[in-house]
Protein backbone atom coordinates (compact mmCIF):
# COMPACT_ATOMS: atom_id res chain seq x y z
CA UNK A 1 0.00 0.00 0.00
CA UNK A 2 1.52 3.30 -0.88
CA UNK A 3 2.25 6.29 1.40
CA UNK A 4 -0.79 7.89 -0.19
CA UNK A 5 -3.01 5.22 0.33
CA UNK A 6 -1.83 5.00 4.28
CA UNK A 7 -2.84 8.22 4.44
CA UNK A 8 -6.38 8.35 3.19
CA UNK A 9 -6.95 5.22 5.00
CA UNK A 10 -5.98 7.39 8.61
CA UNK A 11 -7.78 10.06 7.62
CA UNK A 12 -11.11 8.18 6.85
CA UNK A 13 -10.98 6.13 10.33
CA UNK A 14 -10.09 9.43 11.96
CA UNK A 15 -13.28 11.32 10.90
CA UNK A 16 -15.40 8.43 11.55
CA UNK A 17 -14.04 7.95 14.88
CA UNK A 18 -14.70 11.94 15.37
CA UNK A 19 -18.51 11.22 14.00
CA UNK A 20 -18.62 8.24 16.06
CA UNK A 21 -18.26 10.65 18.92
CA UNK A 22 -20.03 13.15 17.92
CA UNK A 23 -23.54 11.07 17.25
CA UNK A 24 -22.76 9.80 20.68
CA UNK A 25 -23.18 12.69 22.19
CA UNK A 26 -26.17 13.38 19.87
CA UNK A 27 -27.53 10.45 20.67
CA UNK A 28 -26.93 11.11 24.61
CA UNK A 29 -29.15 14.28 24.03
CA UNK A 30 -31.68 13.03 22.48
CA UNK A 31 -32.83 10.30 24.98
CA UNK A 32 -31.84 12.27 28.28
CA UNK A 33 -35.65 12.79 28.66
CA UNK A 34 -36.55 9.03 27.99
CA UNK A 35 -38.69 10.08 25.05
CA UNK A 36 -38.08 10.34 21.16
CA UNK A 37 -40.20 12.74 19.43
CA UNK A 38 -40.58 12.68 15.72
CA UNK A 39 -38.73 16.00 15.35
CA UNK A 40 -35.87 14.37 17.12
CA UNK A 41 -35.77 11.06 14.86
CA UNK A 42 -36.43 13.54 11.35
CA UNK A 43 -33.44 15.47 12.91
CA UNK A 44 -31.07 12.32 13.36
CA UNK A 45 -32.45 10.65 10.08
CA UNK A 46 -30.63 14.01 8.48
CA UNK A 47 -27.72 14.37 10.33
CA UNK A 48 -27.11 10.87 9.67
CA UNK A 49 -27.42 11.21 6.57
CA UNK A 50 -25.20 14.38 6.07
CA UNK A 51 -22.36 12.01 8.13
CA UNK A 52 -21.79 9.35 5.62
CA UNK A 53 -18.19 8.84 7.28
CA UNK A 54 -20.24 6.48 10.33
CA UNK A 55 -22.47 4.60 7.97
CA UNK A 56 -19.85 1.77 7.87
CA UNK A 57 -20.05 1.64 11.75
CA UNK A 58 -22.21 -1.30 12.50
CA UNK A 59 -24.31 -0.10 15.19
CA UNK A 60 -24.69 3.12 12.93
CA UNK A 61 -26.00 0.97 10.38
CA UNK A 62 -28.31 -1.29 11.84
CA UNK A 63 -29.65 2.26 13.56
CA UNK A 64 -30.21 4.20 10.16
CA UNK A 65 -31.89 0.49 8.53
CA UNK A 66 -34.52 1.12 11.85
CA UNK A 67 -34.82 4.33 10.85
CA UNK A 68 -35.57 4.37 7.36
CA UNK A 69 -37.84 1.35 8.08
CA UNK A 70 -39.61 3.07 10.86
CA UNK A 71 -40.26 5.84 8.61
CA UNK A 72 -40.69 4.63 5.42
CA UNK A 73 -44.96 4.49 6.27
CA UNK A 74 -44.65 8.18 7.36
CA UNK A 75 -45.59 6.76 10.70
CA UNK A 76 -43.68 6.16 13.86
CA UNK A 77 -45.81 3.94 16.00
CA UNK A 78 -44.71 3.67 19.88
CA UNK A 79 -43.06 -0.11 19.84
CA UNK A 80 -40.71 1.36 16.68
CA UNK A 81 -40.46 4.65 18.84
CA UNK A 82 -39.36 2.47 21.67
CA UNK A 83 -36.66 0.06 19.33
CA UNK A 84 -35.27 3.43 18.32
CA UNK A 85 -34.47 4.77 21.32
CA UNK A 86 -33.25 1.15 22.95
CA UNK A 87 -30.55 1.39 19.73
CA UNK A 88 -29.19 5.08 20.76
CA UNK A 89 -29.08 3.87 24.53
CA UNK A 90 -27.07 1.26 22.98
CA UNK A 91 -25.02 3.30 20.97
CA UNK A 92 -23.85 5.68 23.87
CA UNK A 93 -22.05 2.83 25.67
CA UNK A 94 -24.29 2.85 28.67
CA UNK A 95 -25.01 -0.40 28.46
CA UNK A 96 -23.93 -2.07 24.87
CA UNK A 97 -20.52 -3.09 23.50
CA UNK A 98 -20.76 -3.21 19.87
CA UNK A 99 -20.87 -6.09 17.86
CA UNK A 100 -21.49 -8.36 20.90
CA UNK A 101 -24.36 -10.61 21.01
CA UNK A 102 -26.13 -11.16 24.64
CA UNK A 103 -25.27 -14.24 26.12
CA UNK A 104 -28.44 -16.42 26.37
CA UNK A 105 -27.43 -17.14 30.10
CA UNK A 106 -28.65 -13.70 31.17
CA UNK A 107 -32.27 -14.05 29.78
CA UNK A 108 -35.19 -16.03 31.19
CA UNK A 109 -35.33 -18.24 28.45
CA UNK A 110 -37.31 -21.13 28.84
CA UNK A 111 -34.83 -24.52 29.12
CA UNK A 112 -35.17 -26.86 27.36
CA UNK A 113 -36.32 -24.62 24.36
CA UNK A 114 -39.21 -25.48 22.83
CA UNK A 115 -40.04 -26.94 19.88
CA UNK A 116 -41.90 -23.29 17.68
CA UNK A 117 -45.05 -24.54 15.93
CA UNK A 118 -46.91 -20.85 13.72
CA UNK A 119 -50.79 -22.21 12.57
CA UNK A 120 -52.91 -20.35 15.11
CA UNK A 121 -49.92 -19.55 17.52
CA UNK A 122 -49.45 -16.09 18.68
CA UNK A 123 -46.07 -14.34 18.78
CA UNK A 124 -44.60 -11.21 20.24
CA UNK A 125 -41.32 -9.96 19.85
CA UNK A 126 -38.75 -7.49 21.60
CA UNK A 127 -35.52 -6.01 21.45
CA UNK A 128 -33.15 -5.59 18.46
CA UNK A 129 -32.97 -8.15 16.23
CA UNK A 130 -30.14 -9.58 13.82
CA UNK A 131 -32.77 -10.87 11.29
CA UNK A 132 -34.05 -7.94 10.52
CA UNK A 133 -36.71 -5.45 11.74
CA UNK A 134 -39.40 -6.21 13.66
CA UNK A 135 -42.23 -6.21 11.39
CA UNK A 136 -40.02 -8.32 9.20
CA UNK A 137 -39.97 -10.64 11.80
CA UNK A 138 -43.79 -10.44 12.26
CA UNK A 139 -44.00 -10.96 8.78
CA UNK A 140 -42.06 -14.53 8.76
CA UNK A 141 -44.44 -15.95 11.61
CA UNK A 142 -47.83 -14.11 9.75
CA UNK A 143 -46.56 -16.35 6.11
CA UNK A 144 -46.56 -19.77 8.59
CA UNK A 145 -49.93 -19.12 9.64
CA UNK A 146 -49.14 -16.83 13.15
CA UNK A 147 -50.36 -13.88 14.69
CA UNK A 148 -48.03 -11.07 15.57
CA UNK A 149 -48.82 -8.50 18.68
CA UNK A 150 -47.88 -6.50 21.87
CA UNK A 151 -47.66 -9.01 24.94
CA UNK A 152 -50.64 -10.47 26.13
CA UNK A 153 -52.08 -13.43 28.25
CA UNK A 154 -52.69 -15.07 24.92
CA UNK A 155 -49.26 -14.54 24.23
CA UNK A 156 -47.97 -18.18 22.90
CA UNK A 157 -43.85 -17.20 22.17
CA UNK A 158 -41.86 -14.40 23.45
CA UNK A 159 -39.06 -13.78 21.10
CA UNK A 160 -36.11 -11.84 22.31
CA UNK A 161 -33.63 -10.29 19.84
CA UNK A 162 -30.33 -11.28 19.92
CA UNK A 163 -28.78 -7.73 20.23
CA UNK A 164 -30.20 -7.28 23.90
CA UNK A 165 -28.38 -6.09 26.95
CA UNK A 166 -27.02 -7.76 29.84
CA UNK A 167 -29.31 -4.49 31.74
CA UNK A 168 -31.92 -5.92 29.98
CA UNK A 169 -34.39 -5.31 32.85
CA UNK A 170 -34.12 -1.73 32.67
CA UNK A 171 -34.41 -1.50 29.19
CA UNK A 172 -38.14 -0.72 27.54
CA UNK A 173 -38.27 -4.25 25.97
CA UNK A 174 -37.17 -5.20 29.30
CA UNK A 175 -40.94 -5.08 31.03
CA UNK A 176 -42.13 -7.66 28.19
CA UNK A 177 -39.66 -9.72 29.15
CA UNK A 178 -40.66 -9.32 33.19
CA UNK A 179 -44.41 -9.69 32.20
CA UNK A 180 -43.78 -12.94 30.74
CA UNK A 181 -41.92 -13.99 33.62
CA UNK A 182 -44.89 -12.92 36.05
CA UNK A 183 -47.61 -14.64 33.56
CA UNK A 184 -45.64 -18.16 33.54
CA UNK A 185 -45.82 -17.85 37.71
CA UNK A 186 -49.16 -17.61 37.23
CA UNK A 187 -49.52 -20.63 35.09
CA UNK A 188 -49.37 -19.19 31.65
CA UNK A 189 -48.31 -21.54 28.73
CA UNK A 190 -46.65 -19.18 27.00
CA UNK A 191 -43.01 -19.39 25.91
CA UNK A 192 -39.61 -17.48 26.19
CA UNK A 193 -36.74 -17.95 23.22
CA UNK A 194 -33.92 -16.46 22.15
CA UNK A 195 -33.75 -15.22 18.30
CA UNK A 196 -31.35 -17.82 17.50
CA UNK A 197 -33.58 -20.46 18.73
CA UNK A 198 -36.47 -19.14 16.75
CA UNK A 199 -34.37 -18.83 13.34
CA UNK A 200 -33.58 -22.53 13.67
CA UNK A 201 -37.54 -22.56 13.06
CA UNK A 202 -37.74 -20.34 9.73
CA UNK A 203 -34.87 -21.13 7.94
Amino acid sequence: MSDAARAGRYLGAAICDRQVTELTGIARGLIADGHLSDAEIVFLHKWLAANEGVHSHPMVSRLIQRIEESAADKVIDEDERRDLHDTLNRLTGNDFELGEVLKSTTLPLDNPAPALTFERQRYCFTGTFVTGTRKQCEAEVISRGGRCGTIAWSTNVLVIGEYATASWAQSSFGRKIEQAVEWQNQGSPIRIVSEAHWRQHID
